[in-house]
């Protein structure tokens, strides 16, 4: 039942006599939030597009939600490969596992890794 009593074609008139449009985006599977501490991502949603005196808004109804903290997506998207660690274990004179970590830390960089695992 929708606010003061109205079926939804009341309604959808009394929207259009006030200059709103609403649209249902049935062709949107994943919508993803941005913010620089974490994403957001929210899946099998209905979104709604409605324009109000020219101003878009969406509005995000249901679905199964989702958190990604920014520092588990930049874990995901370091790929470390087998050659690097080796090069890495190799040039620093380290085990394969201390020369994994040290790339890890640096974030796949391996000069960096090198200088850091020397320096100890």
């Amino acid at each position: 039942m929708f606010p003061m009593g109205l079926n939804p074609r009341q309604m959808k008139q009394m929207m259009k006599r006030f200059g709103i449009k609403v649209k249902e985006l049935n062709d949107i599977d994943t919508v993803v939030l941005h913010s620089p501490e974490k994403d957001i991502v929210i899946e099998g949603a209905e979104v709604m597009k409605m324009v109000i005196q020219g101003q878009e808004m969406f509005q995000i109804i249901g679905g199964t939600i989702r958190e990604i903290k920014n520092e588990e997506k930049e874990k995901e998207e370091i790929e470390i490969t087998d050659e690097d660690v080796s090069l890495v274990a190799q040039q620093a004179n380290v085990s394969m596992e201390e020369a994994r970590k040290a790339l890890e830390e640096t974030k796949g960089d391996i000069a960096e890794a090198i200088i850091k695992l020397k320096s100890n």
